[in-house]
This record gives C-alpha cells, sequence and structure tokens, in this order.
C-alpha cells in the first residue's frame, strides 16, 4: 500500500482507490463556516417510492432522520407519503414528483427540500432505469437506449450538480451518495450492455467530482459511492430468464430491507463522525460473493 492514498472501507476490507492531495488546512470560508453535522439528519433520496430507493427511505426514518422522496410518477409519490406518514408521523417524511432527466425538475426539488427541510445533510442519487428491457445491443430500440442514458447518466449529472450548488452554500455543508450497479466495476454486462455502460460512468463521474472538490479546496460537500450489490427488486427479476442469471440471483440477491439494515448505519456513520474523506459503501464485496458461491451444496 501507498502512503497518502484514499480508502474505501467497506464490512472491514480496504479497497485502494486513488491518491489524494494532502493539504495544510486553510483558512477557506468552507473551512470556517462549517457547522458539525449532528443527527437527525435532513435525507433526500430520489427514485424512493419502491426498491431499495424506499427500503432506504424507511431506514433512515426508523434512525430518527427525516426524509424527502421522489419519483417521475405523483400518484406513487402520494400514496408512499401516505404510507410512510402512517407509520413514521406527519413532520418526518416529504414527497414530490421529480424527474430527474429534466433540469427544472431537480431545481424544483431542491427547492422543495429547502422549504420543508431548509437544508439537505444527504443526498442519495437511486433513481435509475434499465427500461425492463434485457436484451441484446442490437435489438434495442432508440427509446429504451434515451431511457436508459438519460436517466442514469444525464439525470444522475444534474442532480449532482444541483445538490452541489445547494450543499456548497450551507453552514453544515452535505454528504452525495451515489448509487453504483451492474458494470460499474468494468465487467461486461451482456443484455443490459446500455445500463452496464451507464453505471460504470457512475464511478468515473463520482472521482471526477470528488478530484474538482478537492482542486476547489472545497471541504464542507462530499462525494460518495454506494454499492448495494444485487437487490431483489422488480427490475432484477425482469432480467432472470436464463438458469444462469436465476443461479446468481438465488445465491447473491438479496431483499431491499436486509440491504437498507446494513448501508444506512454505515451512510449515517459519515457525518456524524465529522468525516470530509470519500468512501465507497459496498453492500456485496467480492470476497463476501465468493464466499456465498462457493458455499452452495
Amino acid at each position: 500500500m501507498q502512503e497518502n492514498s484514499n480508502y474505501t472501507i467497506n464490512m472491514g476490507i480496504a479497497y485502494l482507490n486513488y491518491p489524494v492531495v494532502v493539504k495544510a488546512q486553510t483558512s477557506s470560508s468552507s473551512a470556517l463556516s462549517r457547522e458539525p453535522m449532528l443527527p437527525p439528519f435532513n435525507v433526500l433520496i430520489t427514485g424512493s417510492t419502491k426498491g431499495i430507493g424506499y427500503a432506504l427511505a424507511k431506514e433512515f426514518l426508523k434512525a430518527g432522520d427525516n426524509v424527502i422522496i421522489c419519483s417521475r410518477s405523483a400518484e406513487r409519490v402520494q400514496s408512499t407519503v401516505q404510507s410512510l406518514r402512517e407509520e413514521f408521523g406527519e413532520q418526518r417524511v416529504w414527497g414530490t414528483k421529480c424527474d430527474v432527466r429534466e433540469g427544472k425538475d431537480v431545481k424544483d426539488l431542491v427547492a422543495f427540500a429547502q422549504e420543508n427541510l431548509k437544508y439537505v445533510d444527504i443526498w442519495i442519487n437511486n433513481a435509475g432505469s434499465n427500461a425492463y428491457s434485457y436484451k441484446p445491443l442490437a435489438e434495442a430500440s432508440d427509446e429504451d437506449l434515451i431511457e436508459v442514458v438519460t436517466t442514469n447518466t444525464l439525470g444522475l449529472m444534474i442532480c449532482c450538480r444541483e445538490a452541489m450548488k445547494m450543499m456548497l452554500n450551507q453552514p453544515r455543508g452535505g454528504h452525495i451518495f451515489n448509487i453504483d450497479g451492474a458494470g460499474s466495476d468494468g465487467r461486461p454486462t451482456p443484455r443490459f450492455a446500455a445500463y452496464g455502460a451507464t453505471k460504470r460512468s457512475v464511478v468515473h463521474l463520482t472521482k471526477s467530482l470528488q478530484a474538482e472538490l478537492r482542486m476547489q479546496d472545497v471541504q464542507n460537500v462530499v462525494v460518495h459511492n454506494l454499492s448495494p450489490g444485487m437487490v431483489t427488486t422488480d427490475l432484477l427479476m425482469s432480467g432472470a430468464t436464463t438458469n444462469q442469471a436465476k443461479f446468481f440471483i438465488n445465491v447473491l440477491a438479496e431483499p431491499a430491507e436486509v440491504v437498507a439494515e446494513y448501508l444506512v448505519p454505515n451512510i449515517r456513520s459519515i457525518p456524524a463522525n465529522g468525516s470530509t474523506k470519500p468512501t465507497y459503501i459496498r453492500f456485496l464485496t467480492g470476497v463476501k460473493a465468493y464466499s456465498q458461491i462457493f458455499s452452495v451444496k
């Protein structure tokens, strides 16, 4: 291991990431104005009316935090907010319609968050799409490709841009978590190549944003990667059409609730500890995956 390197810590395992430029403490405005970030935290999660986004929202609410959910479906937002308020109370959860592919929608989401919570400590970019399509790229429609790329890549960029702009003006700063997916590690994703390519770009975008913030000596906004692994969602199950796919899903996939129970305490520990270092929180590590595969009898 080299000195002055940044490590991503997950389930007790360190992963070498990339060199970190070590700077002396400065009297920058971000350092001077930064307030301690203490719980309860204000959390915003995109694509959070179902699947892992919904499970994360519930887990943050269980921990005592305040949560804003959103989706491109106003009906799903309304029903989800009603359900969560029945369980956690009227003043703990809010929701609004937002299509992350539209800059105006994301700007309106920021305004909604500021109106209801004043500030956001943790912003999780979870919204993603595979257009529910598992087929060779040569058979993919224009509409499916546009759906995947604009949601997973353009949408993520817009959300990161607006989240950073908001958090840079918050005395408490903030933490942004970009959720990866199959393909983010560079391995091939046959039958959903476009999805894998967009998820590979998530890691690159996160690293680039981390580098930009370091270059600007920003100390109160941090961008992280978050890896939930294989979650038994409708999106994943729609691709279980081969024996090989069914095998890996049966062995490696976990219910969204189980994944959220692990991820949320790890996410919350970062602002709670006052950390300003980028992290890569993984639920399913390579060691864990191999262990589960070879333990099958």
